[in-house]
């Protein structure tokens, strides 16, 4: 399938996510499956109301964002991570999230306006073609996003560009235990879900390699397969990157 085609599914579906009109990934309820994926409840109270019941993990709770950091989060959604990052880089740090979808942008526009998130920003830009300049974020944080990039490569290789000499990236996100059939990977519901992209653990790896990044795996949660991926043989990787 060819990428254009591909971003054509991934971007109606999370249109029709941020209008609460469908569900891509999971079908339990939103707070329930932040919580199975690492959130606490002050986590989730935080941003309740962007919590789409989205994501593969919790990239905040691993990173090490601190106070006036700038901190970048790769398909931000709704804003549920960006808005907890807010509360660790303080007034003095900053936020940005970009992602792809006109109507996500416009609800975590929307939901920053409301709660008053004096420190965020959100940016309407695609993950494989970033619009900021060279060694300019902290911190990246990405969660359950970059498996819906045809070319991941890209995508890794862009943060690693926008990514300061001494940041770190920190990334939840769907890998393959083992291969998928050509009917998985070319329907469009498992394309939407954040499995039809997903690739091969090792070749996942390989891939955070070839872009310039070293790595420490900090979690593998296998169990995510049962509770939001009718048994797939996958994973949720925690990962930190670094330069």
């Amino acid at each position: 399938m060819k990428e254009k085609d591909i971003k054509k599914i991934v971007k109606n579906c999370y249109s029709k996510v941020a209008q609460k009109s469908c569900s891509c990934c999971g079908q339990q309820n939103e707070v329930d499956i932040a919580r199975s994926i690492g959130y606490s409840n002050e986590e989730i109270s935080i941003a309740s109301d962007a919590n789409l019941g989205l994501g593969c993990g919790n990239p905040v709770a691993i990173s090490n964002i601190k106070e006036g950091d700038i901190v970048l989060d790769l398909g931000s959604g709704a804003g549920f991570d960006a808005f907890i990052a807010s509360k660790k880089v303080g007034n003095t740090g900053k936020v940005v999230g970009i992602d792809f979808t006109d109507e996500m942008i416009k609800k975590s526009k929307e939901l920053a306006d409301k709660y008053n998130y004096q420190n965020v920003e959100f940016r309407k830009g695609d993950i494989d073609n970033l619009p900021f300049k060279n060694e300019y974020f902290d911190v990246i944080i990405s969660n359950c996003v970059i498996n819906l990039a045809p070319n991941k490569l890209k995508v890794f290789k862009e943060a690693y560009r926008v990514l300061k000499k001494d940041g770190r990236m920190y990334v939840s996100d769907i890998v393959l235990l083992s291969h998928l059939s050509e009917e998985q990977k070319n329907d469009d519901e498992l394309i939407a879900g954040c499995v039809g992209g997903a690739l091969l653990k090792e070749d996942y790896i390989n891939i955070i390699l070839n872009a310039g990044f070293n790595y420490k795996i900090i979690d593998e949660d296998k169990e995510i397969s049962n509770r939001q991926y009718q048994g797939i043989n996958l994973e949720s990787l925690k990962v930190e990157l670094f330069k």
